[in-house]
């Protein structure tokens, strides 16, 4: 799995690390999909990072916002979210770097229904509960329909839940909407009584970022770069191996396999650096969490973009 160049890379970085960088455990937080736990399961990083010194800790968590507190923290060194949770993390004071992109990464969230309810347009949320996870791209998702259908923030209920919970609140009929991401999704999709009444490509396709620990990040560039460029090579490998990426996900995170092959379809796996174009995009949906009053702070995404080299995000 770990190519020559990713075998090359790590040796040229491991003669970089300053002595007080040597050794030590990488910290990952990884959520129940994507290219973090396929990386899990085949042991890459781990191959990638021994040569310098480094094993890698794995913790899972429920969803984005707990990934940046525990990055914040410094309980975790890396982890990766969607598009608002840095936001609100970084507005809150969170000491935090983007370390790469995963631009416009597939089309795996959705705003579902009961499958009898009477909202059929995105209108039809004007007043109703609306259920999703606070700081979560499932929070922008809503924001973003509502503006779709020409309605405000104003004009639903907000009810904020972590996934299984809203999960559970959708499926007693206390919510009239939810707004949810794969695998939960894709779970909730095999329900007979569910209905999509919008996808996320339908809307503005979700973008997902590689998220570091400042401190860490500033003080282990090698081993940073190092993971990466691992990850790199795995997202290839799912591009080509879409089956077996199914398979591994299944099996690493113990959600069904029908319901993970549906997400892995609707999933693009790719690894970027920050862009001029994703900063922008960034920066867009955090004026917009400003202008709503989401956040009490406005922000500015470049602030927190890592630049090992002094180079300029590139404008891909």
């Amino acid at each position: 799995m770990i190519s020559r160049r990713i075998l090359l890379a790590t040796a040229l970085a491991a003669a970089a690390i300053p002595a007080r960088a040597e050794g030590g455990t990488f910290r990952i937080g990884y959520q129940k999909n994507g290219i973090l736990v396929v990386a899990k399961q085949q042991g890459t990083i781990e191959a990638a990072l021994k040569p310098l010194g480094f094993s890698v800790r794995w913790t899972e968590f429920s969803f984005g916002p707990p990934v940046l507190e525990a990055l914040g923290l410094g309980a975790i060194d890396f982890g990766q979210t969607g598009a608002p949770p840095p936001i609100f993390a970084q507005a809150s004071g969170n000491s935090l770097l983007y370390v790469a992109a995963q631009e416009a990464g597939g089309s795996g969230e959705a705003i579902l229904v009961p499958k009898d309810s009477s909202l059929k347009t995105l209108a039809d949320l004007k007043g109703k509960r609306v259920a999703f996870a606070k700081g979560s791209s499932a929070h922008y998702l809503v924001v973003a329909a509502l503006e779709k259908a020409g309605l405000t923030y104003a004009d639903i209920e907000p009810v904020t839940l972590a996934p299984a919970d809203a999960a559970a609140a959708f499926a007693r009929g206390s919510v009239d909407a939810w707004s949810i991401w794969d695998p939960y999704f894709a779970i909730a999709e095999r329900q007979e009584g569910t209905r999509i009444l919008t996808r996320a490509s339908d809307i503005a396709k979700p973008s997902n970022y590689f998220l570091g620990n400042r401190t860490f990040t500033e003080a282990n560039g090698p081993v940073v770069r190092a993971a990466t460029a691992a990850l790199g090579e795995v997202a290839a490998w799912c591009e080509a191996h879409r089956s077996e990426v199914a398979s591994l996900l299944a099996k690493g995170t113990g959600v069904p396999l029908d319901a993970t092959r549906r997400a892995v379809d609707r999933t693009d796996y790719v690894i970027a650096p920050m862009s001029v174009a994703a900063i922008a995009d960034q920066q867009r949906i955090a004026d917009r969490f400003h202008q709503l009053g989401l956040i009490a702070n406005p922000i500015r995404i470049r602030d927190a973009v890592w630049t090992p080299d002094g180079a300029p995000a590139s404008k891909g």
